[in-house]
């Protein structure tokens, strides 16, 4: 049996298909049961059942249940939300209790990270002293705290199970259009060109001309795939970068779309004074950690994951 945390949301119910795929279907979701009003993520997938993640947590640690590993996804992910309280609950003491029993009871577990740990550096790669980033938001901060947690366990001991964190870089791909304004750009140019020709970008900012701040935009499959390798291949416990290893600009993603769209056109706004403090302006995955673990599928190119998407987006429409 596997567990897929956040199965209800964008990455969760994308692996789980994986999942089905590879021929496992004994899956358990972990989230809260209110969010089936979006179950159509869950069309065609095949799983055992649903249960929240305290009832899980409990469960798991007053029973042996047989678990052969644990996809952790399940986290507050709104990155505007300056609710410590709320973050540190869900983001790393609840994390922390899982990460605790997987160890001792031997479960692999893989969890998300963030390349928001990264904060404004423009490094972005896979520090081993963690005291040099310096994430700008609280939820950058929940995942850096984890993340060090993680780093503690493998440094003074080796944990009885696989333990692994990716930190996911910018993902965007089919099964995001209930993140309302936590979706992708890649999802809300889409909308933008479909619905008015027209695609909104940020005026210059950070020492960046308008348009050209850059991030390293990640397909779905290449997570899911990071995420596959990382349970079922890999032999190694750590952090590791889960991006495409290129940086790209929004303008990039605007043109390609209008491209594909065959008319539309950009629009520069004022770049928002409350996120100019909060805001990263670059990001890109360094790989070296991940290669050399043995991680080898090519990243699909920004070009050929727009067009899929865009294609996507359309039919569903």
């Amino acid at each position: 049996m596997y567990v897929v945390t956040g199965g209800l949301g964008f990455i969760g119910s994308n692996l789980i298909k994986a999942l089905n795929a590879r021929g496992i279907k004994d899956i358990v979701i972990v989230d809260y049961p209110e969010k089936l009003e979006n179950s159509f993520w869950l069309d065609g997938l095949i799983y055992d059942g649903l249960i929240s993640p305290e009832d899980f947590l409990r469960k798991l640690k007053q029973t042996n249940l047989s678990i052969d590993g644990i996809f952790h996804n399940g986290a507050c992910t709104d990155t505007t939300e300056w609710n410590g309280e709320l973050m540190m609950q869900q983001n790393y003491l609840y994390s922390k209790s899982l990460l605790d029993v997987c160890v001792t009871k031997s479960i692999p577990i893989v969890y998300a990270s963030s390349a928001s740990v990264y904060g404004a550096s423009h490094n972005n790669c896979d520090k081993q002293d963690l005291n040099d980033l310096r994430p700008l938001n609280v939820y950058g901060f929940s995942k850096l705290l984890f993340d060090e947690y993680v780093q503690s366990l493998l440094v003074s001991a080796q944990p009885m199970s696989k333990v692994i964190g990716l930190r996911y870089f910018n993902v965007y791909g089919p099964g995001e259009f209930k993140k309302a304004k936590m979706a992708s750009v890649a999802f809300h140019f889409i909308e933008q060109l479909k619905n008015n020709r027209t695609i909104n970008l940020f005026k210059g900012s950070h020492g960046f001309a308008d348009g050209e701040q850059l991030r390293d935009f990640v397909y779905i499959n290449d997570i899911i795939n990071i995420n596959i390798w990382a349970m079922f291949e890999a032999n190694h416990s750590g952090v590791f970068n889960a991006g495409s290893g290129n940086a790209r600009s929004f303008n990039d993603v605007a043109n390609i779309l209008i491209r594909l769209m065959g008319e539309g056109v950009k629009n520069y706004i004022e770049f928002p004074e409350s996120l100019l403090e909060a805001y990263q302006s670059y990001t890109c995955a360094t790989q070296e950690k991940i290669l050399h673990a043995g991680y080898s599928v090519k990243p699909t190119t920004l070009e050929k994951g727009l067009e899929d998407y865009f294609n996507f987006m359309n039919e569903r429409k």
